[in-house]
């Protein structure tokens, strides 16, 4: 399908646009058919006959033919440079073998080195990776870096160990995989590109996100990631003159501060605002790599209990920090020993600046995917922020998928998305593209077909965690973000679906009534095998995705 993207008005341009005929997901009037749209705000929402009432030739006016119109999404944790590379490079989420890998690599074209996302050998029936020599020799002596699934982890070929000094770091060994700080080197050594292809990989990422629904992506910026001209490129988008309109970027800084003049020495070092010193700042890594930090050991691999990147004395210190000015701090955080020393430091912390000062600035703990019911208990306690992927659950959560494979038993209490609910921990959902895809619905989806039946929330709380729950996790200035009611921003997208309407996840705390006459806002059936199709994003008002389908 072709696509339309437009520049940014002048206000001159910037008119009426009347949506009529449809269904609108609003609050204000849960059976809205109808909205008006003046320049970035939402006036007014309701029904088709007020509508025509109300409609004249000053207005654009939008037939949405039965679409929904509803908020625009937030993903709360994406990497955009990353996510472009991933788009436009060597794509191995299907290859099944070491042999296929090596055949993918040696039939990928082009000059440069040979970059590739996506491998995850707990899908293959021999789980044997190649070695640096054989990746070598399949890409013709040019450089490889082929991220994992997971992006904590890759295989690089010879010559890229080499350049990048991988000899001696922690997580290098003598085959081709890497983690750890050698993944740091290997990766930092592989995407060393100029600044306007990296650029041109985040507007990659940027469109991917516009054409799926999504209206603003949390950056989660890091040293070890992308570093500080990265960050400085992703938040540039926000106040780019006359380029193309784009998903609004909130972006985060995974540094550790040891002290509030540390933490302002950051911040002011940046040359770029950031909503926090949060994100992709590593307590622990990923559980397909095995570096999540576990309590007891992994399944699969006896003794490897994972690794801990920080003491929960310097998390501690950390978070005091960013309580004392005012910002959010916080960690990515997956294994339960992780989450250990992740809430020691909440309590470190609060004997440090106040349990008060703790709560009110709203830390944020990204994953969080090994959690009792002691953690959770604590996390509601300080208010703690849970910015957690669903569709992780759904790509490994299954019987015999990677986490039973890694954690065995463990595997079912993860991902507790209806117990941080009923607990009254926040939360929020986001994709950490690339890890996986920028497709909203299927997220939403997630969290109703949770591998753990006790764990299943509603679709409308799942919606509601990938929307408005997105801008309040960001601590976003404008309260009204993420709904569809008069005074409101114009943020939102429009979908073309097959049905509209009640989901509940049966039992659970977040159920809602199926019954259209209880005024609940209808959402699109997901038990059909296929996501909406998304027509149109506008953010403020601006139009940032537009098929042609919208107005043919």
């Amino acid at each position: 399908m072709t696509t339309e993207r437009s520049t940014v008005p002048t206000p001159l341009e910037r008119k009426v646009v009347l949506y009529r005929n449809g269904s609108v997901y609003s609050a204000a009037d849960p059976l809205a058919t109808a909205m008006v749209v003046d320049g970035d705000t939402v006036a007014w929402v309701g029904s088709e006959q007020a509508a025509s009432s109300i409609a004249d030739s000053s207005m654009e006016i939008i037939d949405l033919r039965g679409a929904l119109v509803a908020p625009g999404f937030v993903d709360s944790h994406v990497h955009l440079t990353e996510t472009g590379i991933a788009l436009d490079s060597l794509q191995l989420g299907g290859v099944r073998s070491g042999r296929q890998l090596l055949d993918a690599v040696a039939a990928f074209q082009g000059d440069g080195p040979v970059l590739g996302h996506g491998w995850d050998e707990t899908t293959w029936e021999d789980a044997a990776l190649p070695g640096a020599d054989e990746l070598e020799r399949a890409a013709g002596g040019r450089r490889v870096f082929l991220s994992r699934v997971d992006a904590h982890s890759a295989l690089v070929s010879a010559s890229l160990a080499a350049d990048a000094g991988l000899a001696g770091l922690d997580g290098y060994t003598s085959g081709a995989q890497v983690s750890r700080a050698a993944h740091t080197a290997a990766r930092r050594e592989a995407r060393r590109l100029p600044d306007a292809s990296l650029r041109a990989y985040q507007q990659r990422a940027l469109t991917e996100a516009a054409e799926n629904g999504y209206v603003a992506l949390a950056e989660m910026a890091a040293p070890h990631i992308g570093g500080v001209d990265d960050l400085r490129l992703a938040a540039a988008w926000n106040t780019a003159p006359g380029e193309a309109a784009v998903p609004e970027v909130l972006p985060y800084w995974g540094e550790l501060a040891t002290s509030e003049e540390h933490a302002r020495q950051l911040l002011d070092g940046l040359g770029v605002p950031v909503r926090g010193l949060a994100g992709d700042l590593n307590i622990d890594g990923s559980l397909g790599s095995r570096t999540a930090a576990l309590r007891s050991g992994y399944s699969d691999e006896a003794g490897e209990r994972g690794s801990l990147y920080l003491t929960a004395t310097e998390a501690g210190a950390h978070l005091a920090a960013c309580s004392l000015l005012g910002i959010q701090g916080g960690f990515h955080v997956i294994g339960d020993a992780g989450l250990d020393a992740a809430l020691e430091a909440l309590e470190l912390a609060a004997a440090e600046v106040g349990e008060q000062r703790i709560r009110a600035v709203g830390h944020r703990f990204e994953h969080v995917e090994v959690a009792d019911a002691s953690a959770i208990e604590q996390l509601a306690r300080y208010s703690v922020t849970v910015s957690t992927q669903p569709r992780f659950d759904a790509v490994w959560g299954s019987n015999g998928g990677m986490y039973q494979q890694r954690l065995g038993d463990r595997s079912r209490s993860m991902n507790a998305f209806a117990s941080f609910y009923s607990a009254g921990v926040p939360i929020c959902f986001g994709s950490d593209s690339p890890v996986t895809p920028l497709r909203p619905w299927s997220s939403v989806r997630a969290c109703l077909e949770h591998h753990n039946h006790d764990e299943r929330i509603s679709a409308r709380a799942a919606f509601l965690g990938h929307t408005r729950a997105g801008w309040r996790a960001a601590k976003y200035h404008n309260p009204m973000a993420g709904q569809l009611v008069p005074g409101a921003p114009a943020s939102f997208a429009v979908w073309d679906v097959e049905e509209l309407m009640v989901q509940v996840a049966d039992g659970r705390v977040q159920s809602w009534s199926t019954d259209p006459r209880a005024r609940t806002p209808l959402l699109p059936a997901l038990d059909t095998g296929a996501d909406p199709v998304c027509l149109q994003t506008v953010r403020d008002g601006l139009e940032l995705f537009s098929s042609p389908a919208l107005r043919s």
